[in-house]
């Protein structure tokens, strides 16, 4: 009886070991990183808490979350090793590095939208954020109105400028829009002087504020632009068993104490590197969707 339920047990893992190769063969992602024993991981260089530079190192809560992925995949894959190469993305290339196989998950502030579906593939949201616009705290502006016939920048490659354009086009307000290359240049376009806001997404906001010599000085608006919508970790398109693992992967974070301990750690204890702090509690929603993921994959 032993040696026959040895031969089953043996038959079992036979089987589920040559299920696993198949679906690594399947999916082009994970070949590679399967053949390279290398995950290519796409970065942001400062968009405090999600993904930024400390000491030219890739940090934050997004990296964070693709690192305990990262975990999971090579255990899935039993790799002896599974090497992180960072790969600086921006908002303007960030679709092209993940379409043509230069990034295998990025690991930042993409927005999940029905148009963005179309270029890549996302993972279950990890935050929801409504776009709003920062100004100077002397400009005393809060007001969609407020913005009426001033420069309002917004950076290259996002949503966000499409949002204004709408609002300016909708509203008739006569905004002068302008194009920054990242979203430091465009909060800097602010504390100079050289536009009257800046149009972004509110958390990221909240990060130059927090990050700035003055935070004080700074205003973010109480009127938004959208309505929260979900960030999601980008991948390639056309690789569905390789979302459908890192969904696994992510799943098991949101429903174990890591997701509330890497929450905690980044947006309600001191960041890095100069300890300031977010003090933003977790919302109703946002907990709804750690505990179930699967309703809001889109």
């Amino acid at each position: 009886m032993k040696w026959l339920i040895a031969v089953l047990l043996s038959s079992a893992m036979w089987q589920g070991a040559a299920a696993s190769d198949e679906r690594v063969a399947s999916s082009p992602t994970l070949s590679r990183i399967a053949s390279t024993g290398e995950i290519a991981v796409g970065h942001r260089s400062g968009e405090i808490p999600f993904s930024y530079l400390v000491n030219d190192q890739p940090t934050g809560y997004a990296i964070d979350l693709c690192l305990n992925v990262i975990k999971g995949l090579k255990e899935t894959l039993s790799l002896d090793e599974l090497k992180v190469a960072y790969v600086p993305v921006t908002p303007a290339n960030r679709f092209i590095l993940v379409r043509n196989g230069e990034v295998d998950i990025e690991c930042g502030v993409t927005t999940n939208t029905p148009e963005r579906r179309r270029q890549a593939a996302f993972t279950y949201p990890h935050f929801l954020t409504a776009t709003r616009y920062v100004s100077l705290a002397e400009q005393h502006m809060d007001s969609l109105q407020d913005l009426a016939g001033r420069s309002v920048v917004s950076t290259t490659g996002t949503i966000n400028i499409a949002q204004l354009n709408e609002l300016n086009r909708t509203e008739g307000l006569n905004i002068s829009v302008m194009l920054s290359r990242n979203h430091e240049e465009a909060f800097d376009m602010v504390a100079s002087g050289q536009a009257s806001a800046f149009v972004m997404d509110e958390i990221l906001l909240a990060g130059l504020v927090s990050s700035a010599t003055d935070p004080a000085a700074f205003h973010i608006s109480q009127a938004t632009l959208s309505s929260a919508e979900p960030y999601g970790l980008m991948m390639p398109p056309d690789d569905p068993i390789f979302v459908e693992l890192v969904n696994k992967e992510l799943r098991n974070i949101y429903q174990s104490d890591t997701i509330h301990t890497l929450y905690e750690k980044w947006f309600l204890q001191p960041l890095p590197p100069d300890n300031r702090v977010l003090n933003l509690p977790l919302t109703p929603a946002l907990a709804a969707i750690f505990a179930n993921p699967e309703q809001y994959i889109e």
